[in-house]
This record gives structure tokens, sequence and C-alpha cells, in this order.
């Protein structure tokens, strides 16, 4: 059984709820930024690294880098979460760990030839368009 937090105020939220809660907001934000193709795998049970891996593409580097700013920033804000960010000099693959969410920005060439979808699902996702 799995209890509570010494110090969690009594009829406090479930971690849970803050998991998806920053789930929730990372998305809102993806969406507000104009990221495209945005898919959320869910990783509980599969993997102990994180409940949920968000991939998005921005149509270039500018565009992933300024994504991936705003997004650090706002999970900061909104959720007193610190998160480690990799990958912003190039901007070709921005990865961002938030903890209990990873989120993996692209440009669509770069996406379209590592194509995690694929490896996180199990065969589960449809291949990702390749870019024009």
């Amino acid at each position: 059984m799995i209890s509570a937090p010494q110090d969690a105020a009594p009829g406090a939220a479930p971690a849970n709820d803050s998991v998806e809660a920053l789930h929730a907001l990372i998305l809102h934000q993806l969406d507000e930024d104009q990221a495209q193709e945005t898919i959320s795998i869910p990783l509980a049970g599969k993997s102990s690294i994180a409940d949920h891996m968000v991939i998005a593409s921005g149509r270039s580097t500018r565009h992933v880098s300024a994504i991936a700013d705003k997004l650090a920033q706002r999970i900061k804000q909104e959720a007193g979460r610190l998160v480690r960010v990799e990958g912003l000099p190039n901007a070709d693959w921005v990865l961002i760990d938030a903890g209990d969410v990873i989120v993996h920005l692209f440009r669509p060439e770069v996406r379209s030839f590592y194509n995690l979808e694929r490896m996180w699902s199990f065969g589960d996702a449809p291949p990702v368009p390749a870019a024009n």
C-alpha cells in the first residue's frame, strides 16, 4: 500500500492528479504555441521513466526552440517544477524532462527519421508522415 507523504495537506489531491494536471498543462501549451502533430503516449506499465511521453513537431528550428522555451517557463510558473532541457542550441530535437511527463519536440524531418511513436507504442502508433 502506498501512503500519502507525511507533509501532504489533509484532503490534498493525490499525486496522480498532479501528474494529470501537468500533462494537461503541457498539451494545452503545445496547442497554444501551434505545435504540429502532437501525440501523447501513456507509459504507465510500459516504462518507469515517466507516466506520459508527449511528442510534437515545430515548423523550423526557431519554432521548436520557441515552443521549448515557452513550455519550460510555463511548467515552472504553473506547476512549480524545474525542468531539464536538452538539445536547445540546435533545436532539431529538444527533450524536456518534467519528471512524470517527458516531451520531445522535433523538426518534422528529424521526427520522421527517429519515429519514436512506433518504438514507444510497440507498434500501436501509425507511422509519422514523411516531411515534404
